[in-house]
């Protein structure tokens, strides 16, 4: 059974001030990026980079693991509300200013930046083939 994503109409959610930061709820994963072990998701490394890059830009960025921390997925309601209509198939969520606006995946880069009202485009994508863009820090 595959998760069920929810569509996003990007258009629709326009930048509104105190709206300036992210929350990501992952699944359970051995650690907090999910960019760790032997069999690495390039999802989740190109994710990460995307995150970076927003971080970049100014956005504050938040994410969740439910292994490491079952207790912001308790605390907020909304999570907690989708989690128990449709398990664990509601993640990963995504959470923009406290609302939910990705269900069931990750949103791309250019997803994120229409997010806040910037083009994709501002800084290029870091390779992607490594857990660091290449680099050896993992």
């Amino acid at each position: 059974m595959s998760p069920t994503s929810i569509p996003v109409n990007l258009s629709a959610l326009r930048f509104e001030p105190g709206s300036k930061r992210l929350d990501v709820y992952d699944p359970a994963m051995c650690c907090s990026s999910g960019v760790c072990g032997p069999e690495v998701d390039p999802k989740l490394v190109q994710f990460a980079a995307d995150l970076s890059w927003l971080t970049s830009q100014g956005i504050p960025v938040e994410r969740h693991n439910l292994s490491q921390n079952p207790a912001a997925f308790i605390a907020n309601e909304r999570v907690r509300n989708l989690l128990t209509e449709r398990g664990e198939a509601a993640l990963p969520l995504v959470m923009k200013g406290g609302k939910v606006v990705v269900v069931g995946r990750y949103p791309d880069r250019s997803e994120l930046a229409a997010l806040f009202g910037f083009s994709s485009s501002t800084n290029p994508a870091p390779d992607a083939s490594g857990c660091c863009g290449g680099s050896a820090c993992c």
